[in-house]
């Protein structure tokens, strides 16, 4: 059988080592050697002699979700194999996570992780009434961190002498040093007169960078995720 289909681009190959790559630009590959953490419904593919067990409340905490607080269930899989991952044909990326970084990530952008790596749920400082969510997932430790993305998201960096002004339904995570704040950028007369659709941001401060999706989530998208 001929077809551009088969080409070498296309074509799953039996991983060198352990741990996760990335397939293509829209999937991740994990090659399970006793035991990896992932989306709950992310895994498209697999073989070998794998075991899925769900994880609803997460691994020792919840990851929380954008705007309705509500957890992003996770599962254990285990065993020898390779598993493939994806969420919504949406980008993927893989953020090597090394001792003495620490990561904030939305929930919602969150695939697969290592064990080795650790987790917290930290409220979000001024977020709390907007459409970014309360709770975000705070990584550190040592490990690779797979996420995803709706389109390619944009990396800004931020200093102490340039604060960075987000939209609270677009930022993805950002890094350890900074701080975050609630920012209104509109008036109150501009707000009763209709306003512009953008009142508030997340405003980050310090040194560091912040990552942004290339688009809001709407309602509908949050109801999703």
């Amino acid at each position: 059988m001929k077809s551009d289909l088969f080409s070498s681009d296309h074509m799953a190959r039996p991983a060198l080592a352990p741990g996760m790559t990335l397939q293509n630009a829209k999937s991740i590959k994990y090659a399970v050697h006793g035991e990896m953490f992932a989306r709950q419904g992310a895994m498209i593919a697999y073989r070998g002699d794998l075991q899925f067990e769900r994880k609803g409340q997460g691994v020792g905490g919840m990851l929380k979700r954008a705007m309705t607080g509500e957890g992003l269930p996770l599962m254990a899989v285990r065993g020898q194999g390779e598993a493939w991952f994806a969420h919504e044909a949406q980008n993927c990326f893989i953020v090597d996570v090394e001792p003495g970084d620490v990561l904030t990530v939305n929930g919602r952008n969150v695939l697969c992780f290592d064990p080795t790596l650790s987790y917290d749920i930290k409220t979000v400082k001024g977020a709390g009434i907007t459409g970014g969510g309360l709770f975000n997932s705070v990584f550190s430790g040592a490990g690779r961190l797979g996420l995803v993305c709706d389109g390619n998201p944009l990396v800004i960096p931020v200093s102490p002498q340039q604060p960075v002004y987000v939209d609270t339904d677009a930022v993805v995570g950002w890094t350890a040093d900074l701080s975050t704040s609630l920012h209104r950028s509109q008036s109150i007369g501009s707000m009763i007169r209709g306003g512009s659709g953008e009142a508030v941001q997340l405003m980050l401060r310090g040194e560091g960078h912040v990552i942004v999706r290339p688009s809001e989530v709407t309602p509908q998208k949050a109801q999703q995720h």
